[in-house]
């Protein structure tokens, strides 16, 4: 929840901003969640391509789950997230 002008400020920065260098120097472990049902950011142009540019990059693809999948699915979403921090592999990582 937030303002209508933070959330179009956000927006904005984000569409508008190239990070493919950003990604591309990242050397820590990263893990990359998505949803393939995202109607806010397409799957395909965001943690396809980031997955592509994060040289330590883990991807994982939830099916069906949407934008907001960290409130709508947490208990997935945080034991994931939990096995990650531990060094754990990550169930399902394409």
């Amino acid at each position: 929840m937030g303002g209508a002008k933070a959330h179009y400020d956000c927006i904005k920065a984000f569409s508008e901003t190239d990070f493919t260098e950003d990604l591309a120097s990242i050397k820590a472990p990263v893990l990359i969640l998505h949803g393939d049902d995202d109607q806010i950011v397409p799957i395909a142009d965001a943690a396809l391509l980031s997955a592509k540019l994060v040289k330590k990059g883990t991807l994982k693809v939830y099916p069906g789950l949407p934008h907001g999948m960290c409130t709508t699915h947490p208990e997935v979403i945080n034991n994931d997230l939990l096995a990650f921090i531990r060094g754990e592999p990550v169930t399902g990582s394409q």
